[in-house]
């Protein structure tokens, strides 16, 4: 199998290989500090080494209990941040685009507790009403607002369906190994269990239960996946030199960047597929970079869709962005563009083309007319769209992620930011404990 590949050759109009590689001795310390956990947030470094801890025994008991939700038409993944995010970019990834649709094998994997929507939550009711359906409710704690709420009112609708016995059986809990509300509860009722480990925090889930078990729900191979980060690991490694360290060179390119002035990272695709992936990508950057009036804010764009709207402002708008591509090498089908005799729409031209190639040609126009526009460009290819290769992809951008908060110098694995809004809102909603906030944000309102 190859490997994905790193090209950061389009961005050296605007800095030099130099720049990049005069951060090569600092993120050698960066690498050498996430394994031998001696950096900032290091009680949060469980993700480090985990894909080469996931056992053979492991893998078969996440397949075994999906396939005991086999009976179910819907599966609901109740959770947030990156309680949802890795499972949710992966099955989107590799899912044909209309595959509620069609007949499945599989369960057909939906999401709850990833908003506070009534309507959103009024249409999934609806929709399960006459579906033969499961659980599976992810959270640390058990008392996060957004999941705690869906699962309280999507377990009393299992249960009125199934009995409580019945929907026991149809609920999965990923939690706390020992402790927590959903700990007690899913003790309490019998659920089948897995747990979260301590050391690893949700935006780097994806490789625990977290993420595996509602992937193989979906039907994909979750040891491929696995296998591919194990691989990953591999090559980015604290011996590995600096020029062969895909992860080391993307964090160096992106942070040379930003000490240019370049302070938003835009993530475009070409495969539509990929749209959840940066939606995961920009929660692991944003959540872990954003801190202390530093990082480089994520951005994402669909192309060739945004090329049409978004398109413009990357062109020609503030010179404060760079690109990063995430491109696919090779489609899973083949297309061939047909000759018609008319020619009315004048596309003659591309006969005998795969799409493909036109999709090929559209995204190296696109990178040289936005490198022409004071755009610099990263690159980075997928040989194929599998799950082997997004393994390599999500532990590429975990372990770059961690390098590069360290170069920002900012505990990459914390996120104090994230509990402002909870304050303000639990005080809003006058929750017992929080009768002095509530006084206060009454008077300032």
């Amino acid at each position: 199998m190859g490997n994905i590949k790193i090209d950061y050759s389009k961005a050296l109009g605007f800095i030099r290989k130099e720049d990049i590689a005069g951060l090569g001795g600092e993120v050698k310390s960066h690498i050498e500090a996430l394994y031998n956990k001696t950096g900032k947030g290091n009680d949060y470094l469980g993700w480090v080494n985990l894909p080469n801890s996931i056992s053979y025994e492991n893998i078969n008991e996440i397949n075994k209990t999906a396939t005991s939700l086999n009976n179910c038409e819907v599966v609901v993944v109740v959770g947030i941040g990156g309680s949802y995010l890795g499972s949710k970019a992966v099955i989107e990834a590799l899912s044909d685009n209309f595959e509620m649709l069609k007949e499945r094998k599989n369960p057909l994997i939906v999401f709850a507790g990833q908003n506070i929507s009534e309507d959103y939550m009024t249409e999934l009711r609806s929709m399960l009403s006459n579906k033969s359906w499961g659980i599976v409710v992810i959270s640390k704690s058990g008392t996060t607002t957004e999941p705690a709420l869906a699962f309280r009112i999507l377990k009393t609708d299992i249960e009125k369906k199934y009995g409580k016995q019945g929907a026991a059986k149809r609920i999965v809990a990923i939690t706390d190994a020992k402790k927590g509300a959903l700990r007690v509860l899913a003790k309490k009722e019998g659920y089948k269990t897995f747990s979260i480990p301590d050391d690893v925090g949700g935006r780097f889930s994806v490789l625990t239960p977290v993420g595996l078990l509602p992937i193989a729900i979906a039907g994909y191979d979750i040891a491929q996946l696995v296998k591919g980060a194990v691989d990953m690991k591999k090559q980015t490694e604290a011996d590995v030199p600096f020029e062969q360290n895909p992860a080391a060179v993307y964090a160096a390119t992106r942070n040379a960047l930003l000490r240019i002035g370049k302070g938003i990272e835009v993530m475009a695709n070409y495969n539509p597929k990929l749209h959840y992936f940066a939606e995961w990508w920009k929660q692991l950057y944003g959540e872990s970079e954003g801190k202390e009036g530093k990082g480089i804010f994520p951005a994402s764009v669909d192309f060739t869709s945004d090329l049409h709207s978004m398109g413009q402002y990357i062109q020609e708008g503030q010179r404060n962005i760079f690109e990063t591509v995430v491109s696919i090498a090779k489609p899973d089908t083949k297309i061939v563009i047909d000759n018609d005799a008319d020619n009315l729409d004048g596309l003659n031209y591309l006969s005998g083309k795969q799409i493909d190639d036109v999709n090929k040609m559209a995204e190296l126009g696109t990178i040289l007319a936005h490198i022409d526009g004071g755009v610099p460009n990263i690159r980075i290819e997928l040989p194929l769209l599998n799950e082997y290769y997004l393994g390599q992809l999500i532990y590429f951008y975990e372990i770059a992620c961690g390098i590069s908060g360290y170069i920002l110098n900012v505990n990459p694995f914390n996120q104090p930011g994230v509990e402002a809004y909870k304050k303000n809102m639990f005080a809003l909603l006058e929750k017992p404990g929080f009768e002095k906030e509530t006084k206060a944000i009454k008077a300032k309102l």
